[in-house]
């Protein structure tokens, strides 16, 4: 009932866009099923915020754990909770509330969050494969190469490139002239679903936004498959086959939260580009919501089973927890 009184509204000039604001549809064509969506979505939303702050907690508590693998971890996990907050409170107010309303600046914003949190997310997961070549290919340097003045130097570069590559897509969109209704098919605000309400010639902002996503996630996709070649090769060269188990199963913890995280994601970014006449507009939308919480879900379980540390870390904390409630 919020949309079609609100979409009465919706804007027909570049003024009444800007002051209006813009309408969040959620799901189209299955817009009868967002109570039932709701469910999962807020599921996994939950779990995302539990999983990785208690990871965060875990690593934060434990002195053992604060070395440079479990330091980026945190911080990919802090990125998760940022990057799924950004867009599922408003995608849950859609299903429950019919909450469609956003102002074009909050729009603006929540474009800008989403896409900063992902592009660090990406640097982060760069990092932690650099963390491993290290620790795997010349583990007697490792201590010398990673120290904490390379940690801050790298979680700098990670924060400055995310704001540099994206901080121009505000620019690109408010300089458009929008005439258009202002009506967003999707359950959050992104750079491409607001440019085309526009009414002016958007390719500079296709080919920024394609040209962005390749130079800095793509760019990410080769080195850290070309650091993982290099790993590869020197774990199967390793004497010992306890030492070869271990290797494979910390970069194997690794390779999952990779592909978790690319393949949804960029399957999503190019189907709106190229694939919108042949694949249905709702799979889009469901994919784009499932990559910003299925990964942040996924990595504290992935991470917590398959790693060691974390798991006796996460004992420690919490024995103690309870001796000082005791």
């Amino acid at each position: 009932m919020t949309l079609f009184s609100a979409s009465g509204t919706a804007a027909t000039n570049n003024s009444d866009t800007r002051m209006v604001g813009c309408l969040l549809t959620g799901i189209p064509g299955l817009e009868h099923l967002h109570i039932w969506l709701s469910i999962p979505f807020c599921t996994m939303y939950v779990a995302a915020l539990s999983g990785n702050g208690l990871l965060i907690c875990v690593i934060l508590s434990q002195p053992s754990l604060h070395e440079p693998m479990y330091i980026f971890l945190s911080m990919l996990a802090g990125a998760d909770v940022l990057l799924s907050t950004a867009t599922m409170p408003k995608a849950l107010a859609i299903f429950w509330l019919g909450s469609s309303h956003i102002s074009f600046d909050g729009c603006l914003t929540q474009m800008f969050f989403i896409h900063f949190l992902f592009v660090a997310d990406s640097a982060v997961l760069l990092a932690m494969a650099f963390d491993r070549f290290v620790a795997i290919c010349s583990p007697l340097r490792y201590a010398t190469i990673l120290t904490s003045t390379v940690i801050g130097k790298i979680t700098a570069a990670t924060l400055t490139r995310s704001f540099i590559i994206m901080f121009p897509s505000i620019f690109l969109l408010k300089r458009l002239h929008y005439c258009r209704i202002n009506i967003i098919a999707h359950t959050f605000c992104e750079h491409m679903g607001i440019a085309r309400l526009s009414c002016s010639d958007i390719s500079i902002n296709v080919w920024y936004g394609l040209a962005a996503a390749l130079l800095s996630t793509g760019l990410d996709i080769i080195l850290i498959a070309v650091s993982y070649i290099h790993i590869l090769r020197a774990v199967f060269h390793l004497p010992s086959r306890d030492a070869r188990s271990k290797a494979l199963s910390t970069c194997g913890s690794h390779v999952c939260v990779i592909l978790l995280f690319y393949i949804p994601a960029l399957f999503s970014v190019f189907v709106y580009r190229f694939g919108r006449r042949h694949i249905p507009h709702y799979v889009h939308i469901l994919l784009a919501n499932l990559y910003v919480v299925i990964p942040p879900m996924l990595n504290p379980i992935i991470y917590g089973v398959r790693t060691k540390p974390i798991l006796e870390g996460a004992k420690q904390m919490f024995s103690n927890l309870v001796k000082k409630l005791n």
